[in-house]
């Protein structure tokens, strides 16, 4: 539905895109990533039109509509309901409830629908913004880093509504396993040219870097056959005999065209450094309580929290519940109004912090402020570390003033660095940082000898590295000794459970069942806030309520799940098919097998044609399953 034809932009000398054409069809949902400062973003703008090509076309159907998220913050109506329902257009306007429904999903409860958007913070304007764009429903719906200003539970309900999206979505986010989940293809901006391939983010790096290994291996035998000729010629050069066989290898020498070296693309690639720790505990937070001031309501109250040697602790929980402001006062950042922090001798704390940013000297460099935090104040060290974090040369002495976000994160970051420690506290440490910074930055913590505190809304991040989980949820905090996948299937999130998506525990397993076990803080002292019990009538209902609904979903939806299976199956093939035959194109490359490479490319083609198209037949496969599901729930709930 939309065509992009040799587009190219450049700022001064710096080219962002040269002649690329890309196009999204009907009904795909495209993730776009690329590291930062490579053009995801123009490339948005270019498509609404902020912005304008230094050549090329961006061609829509008439009448076709783009929704672009934007960050700025103008707002017209009294109400957040009022503001939301602008999104809808005017034969819909008695349609509010579809203005509810995202707004409750985004986090907004009944009470704040009605208060003045200016009264809230600039992570829930940011969301009036989304939730007004989501209602307008435009064809093309263009989010770059919608989840910045979401809690993990916000992203879970966007993810879900995106995955059913039934217009063209295009995505920017730095959150891999959002990627992954709302999208069927991905479109990558790398070395100024831009392609889109089906499927996930994991199969387009993986092309990426065997089509580099092909380009690269091509480039090394075409060298040494360049050289071998060259030795040729100077060899015989003055053989009379041999002089039309000389000149001829000369023509063919200049005919031919070596493949350039591909430039190295800078990458973050660091480790923390560790300090040694001989003990058990390295931290204890004992009946831990935080206001901000006497007038104002507890935080949180009467926290309990260990932190041993080598820990993997979650701190999760929806926006507002007090989680950063926790691990403040861990880092003795804040002082706590109840309870106490008690620290073992020889634990060596780093704390990276969301407001630690605006306590970078802006007039500073950023070798000066990494000198500023470096023990021996060696220049030679603060440069190695500038390095490390992609500020080479020059780049180092750029002031702080002139950063963008991402890249005053990675001074944050680089500051940690510079001394050892033994225990990290990071409180939301992906925010941003492109996709190939967050995918360094887990490696380096999760090969980090020592203990991790992490406050993060990234799902990938909690599934790869979270051993035990601090909840802020259901009116207190508690512990549950478990991996965040053990935390979904037994627990869930209670907003997720009052929209009838929760997953509760299956048989009511314990922790040695079902891998998991929560473990509540006394309700008596602010813990896990107490449910009233069900009579035993009710729950005999609820019992044979699901078991109807159960028969009937299976029923139902079996041959659909099948067919999905089946889909998924057959197109598992193909793309293994497609790693074989990429694999014999690299062979046939050194070979300079040329009739071989022609006849694997046509197979290559048409496999990834059948892949298209399976993929098509999976989405509509998958949304049928999806609403067939929508409409047993539906009935579901009103017989309950």
């Amino acid at each position: 539905m939309l065509k992009i034809q040799n587009l190219s932009k450049s700022y001064g000398s710096q080219a962002l895109f040269d002649e690329v054409s890309v196009n999204i069809n009907r009904g795909e949902r495209v993730g776009l990533v690329g590291r930062n400062g490579h053009g995801k973003t123009t490339l948005l703008r270019l498509l609404t039109g902020e912005e304008s090509p230094d050549s090329g076309v961006i061609s829509a159907p008439k009448g076709y509509r783009i929704g672009y998220l934007h960050q700025q913050l103008e707002f017209t109506r009294p109400s957040v309901l009022e503001e939301a329902a602008l999104g809808l257009e005017e034969e819909e306007k008695d349609q509010t409830w579809r203005a509810e429904k995202i707004l409750a999903g985004l986090g907004f409860s009944v009470e704040d629908m009605a208060s003045p958007p200016e009264t809230f913070s600039g992570g829930y304007q940011v969301r009036l913004n989304l939730a007004r764009l989501l209602v307008s429903e435009p064809d093309l719906l263009l989010l770059d880093e919608p989840t910045n200003f979401l809690d993990v539970v916000a992203i879970r309900w966007l993810k879900k509504y995106l995955f059913s999206w039934k217009g063209e979505l295009l995505v920017v986010t730095h959150d891999r396993s959002f990627i992954d989940a709302v999208t069927t293809h991905i479109i990558g901006i790398h070395r100024h040219k831009v392609r889109k391939i089906p499927g996930d983010t994991g199969k387009y790096y993986s092309q990426i870097a065997m089509e580099e290994d092909v380009h690269e291996k091509s480039r090394v035998n075409m060298e040494k056959k360049r050289r071998q000729t060259e030795d040729f010629i100077r060899k015989f050069r003055a053989k009379a005999r041999l002089v039309g066989l000389v000149q001829s290898r000369i023509r063919t020498l200049e005919k031919q065209k070596v493949p350039e070296r591909l430039q190295a693309i800078r990458t973050l690639d660091f480790s923390f450094r560790k300090a040694p720790f001989e003990g058990k505990v390295m931290m204890e937070a004992s009946e831990l309580s935080y206001r901000w001031s006497p007038d104002s309501q507890e935080l949180f109250r009467k926290v309990r929290l260990v932190i041993g040697k080598g820990d993997r602790i979650a701190v999760i929980g929806p926006n507002g519940k007090g989680k950063s402001t926790f691990l403040r006062v861990l880092a003795g950042e804040l002082t706590p109004t109840g309870g106490e922090v008690r620290t073992h001798n020889r634990t060596r704390a780093g704390f990276f912090g969301q407001t630690n940013v605006q306590r970078l000297e802006p007039n500073r460099t950023v070798v000066e402020e990494l000198l500023a935090v470096e023990p021996d104040r060696s220049l030679a060290r603060a440069r190695a570390v500038s390095g490390t974090m992609m500020f080479e040369g020059d780049s180092a002495l750029k002031k702080v003033s002139v950063l963008s976000g991402g890249e005053k994160s990675r001074v944050l970051l680089g500051r940690l660095l510079l001394e050892p420690h033994n225990l990290l506290l990071l409180d939301e440490p992906t925010n941003h940082l492109d996709m190939d910074s967050c995918e360094a930055l887990l490696d380096a913590i999760e090969d980090f000898e020592g203990g991790v505190v992490i406050v993060t809304h990234n799902e990938n991040f909690l599934h790869n590295l979270a051993e035990k989980l601090l909840v802020f949820d259901r009116g207190g905090a508690s512990l549950f000794d478990g991996t965040y996948q053990n935390f979904l299937d037994e627990v869930g999130w209670e907003s997720e459970e009052e929209q009838g998506e929760g997953r509760r525990a299956k048989g009511g397993k314990n922790s040695a069942e079902g891998g998991g076990r929560r473990v509540p803080l006394d309700p008596a002292i602010g813990g896990t806030r107490g449910r009233q019990e069900e009579t035993k009538t009710s729950k005999k209902e609820s019992r044979k309520n699901k078991a109807r609904f159960q028969q009937e979903r299976t029923r139902v939806m079996g041959p659909l799940q099948q067919r999905v299976k089946e889909m998924e199956k057959k197109i598992t093939g193909l793309e293994s098919e497609v790693e074989r035959i990429n694999s014999e194109l690299v062979d046939a490359s050194n070979a300079g097998d040329g009739q071989n490479i022609s006849e694997l490319s046509r197979k290559l083609h048409s496999l990834t044609q059948e892949i298209e198209k399976g993929y098509a037949v999976l989405m509509t496969a998958s949304e049928e399953l999806e609403k067939v599901e929508r409409e047993l729930e539906g009935k579901f709930s009103a017989d309950s």
